[in-house]
């Protein structure tokens, strides 16, 4: 039996059309690899096993009676893992097909390399600065929490937390990486333990990253792209959320920062409260704005899907002024690309899956100027329209 390369582990809760356009990317970009899939599903209402099992046999479901939290749910998963590297993937995301063949070839020529974690886009193409990060030290927290790091982003000694002066397209050592994918190489994460299960959701990454520097290890920020849609699965406007992303804050801060003085520790503290409150302030507001300006829709597909696909947009995307339709055969995505100016006036751009690589979307919509459009989906083997925002 060939040893297995890589085992991929994903935890779900109710994003099941995400999860299923994550998967369809995933099947792509492990062809001809020696790999294995799990899923663990937190007790999610919306049917998402039986949703999926018939389409994805390839996949190991492993299903919870409750919802137990994101580390102790991976760590379910690594547990059964026999793959030589370990990648952590939110559902909510879509890989290219050739990414993960070459950060695993990155792994094998860089053995101190611990773990790797890559560039992130959002469903309008804006590059995530949480791919890359510096531990939260107290320094770099105080920065962080009273926006010094805004102030002077430029500045290594103020913007510390999210590194905005290190190029995104270009290979960097860093402190922390994202759970949203991290791809871990086994004997590192042997060496430096499992997921703290003292995090149900958040933090857990930066906890991890820590101790693999501590194991000896060296983590990679690689210019990979992959879209992640961030967050579809949690609810950021309320109490809860905001109690546990900052209470996860503070378990790290305890952790690993204990003797840092009191007063320090105190002022820490407030801000992250300070911020919490902040954050749901205007979040709240920002929930009641809706867009009522009109929206118009570009389609990249071949003319055999464009039917399909128009519809599926029709029914899905509000206020749909004007649609139009550029044919793929016709027009490459490097020459949309090279032709963005005539992409000006469009507010949405639907892609159609496999009418287009994935890794040709991530590429589009990395590298358009305007990050205001939407981008969607649709897949024809599932008949699904994914748009940001849709569970």
């Amino acid at each position: 039996m060939e040893e297995i390369t890589l085992s991929v582990v994903i935890v779900n809760y109710n994003v099941k059309y995400f999860l299923e356009q994550c998967l369809y990317s995933l099947r792509a970009a492990l062809q001809g690899m020696e790999a294995e899939v799990f899923v663990v599903d937190n007790n999610s209402t919306d049917g998402s096993v039986a949703y999926l099992k018939p389409n994805f046999p390839e996949v190991t479901f492993i299903e919870n009676s409750d919802n137990p939290g994101f580390a102790k749910a991976n760590n379910q998963a690594i547990r059964l893992a026999k793959g030589k590297y370990i990648l952590l993937l939110n559902p909510d995301t879509v890989i290219g097909e050739d990414s993960i063949r070459s950060l695993c070839y990155f792994l094998e020529e860089k053995p101190k390399a611990g773990a790797l974690g890559v560039k992130m886009i959002d469903g309008n193409g804006v590059f995530l600065p949480e791919s890359k990060r510096s531990f939260p030290t107290p320094w770099v927290s105080f920065c962080k929490m009273f926006g010094l790091s805004k102030l002077f982003p430029k500045n290594p000694r103020f913007a510390k937390y999210s590194l905005p002066y290190l190029n995104p397209d270009a290979r960097h050592k860093v402190d922390v990486l994202a759970g949203a994918f991290m791809l871990i190489r086994k004997e590192a994460l042997d060496k430096a333990g499992l997921l703290d299960e003292d995090f149900f959701m958040y933090g857990e990454d930066i906890d991890l990253s820590y101790r693999l520097k501590l194991a000896g290890y060296k983590n990679y920020y690689m210019p990979e792209r992959i879209l992640h849609y961030k967050g579809e699965s949690t609810s950021k406007g309320n109490i809860k959320y905001v109690k546990i992303f900052y209470g996860a804050m503070l378990i790290f801060y305890r952790k690993h920062y204990s003797g840092a003085g009191k007063l320090f520790s105190l002022l820490i503290r407030l801000a992250v409260w300070f911020r919490a409150l902040l954050d749901l302030v205007f979040h709240t507001s920002a929930n009641k704005k809706t867009k009522s300006s009109c929206r118009r829709l570009l389609i990249l597909s071949s003319e055999m899907s464009l039917e399909t696909v128009r519809t599926a947009c029709l029914k899905q995307i509000p206020n749909l002024e004007f649609v139009n339709h550029w044919n793929l055969d016709e027009h490459r995505v490097m020459d949309c690309i090279n032709r963005s100016n005539r992409m000006k006036g469009f507010t949405d751009i639907a892609f159609c899956y496999n009418d287009v690589r994935f890794e040709q979307l991530l590429l589009l919509m990395d590298k358009m100027p305007d990050k205001h459009i939407t981008y969607h989906i649709y897949n024809k083997k599932s008949g699904v329209l994914v748009s940001p925002g849709k569970k």
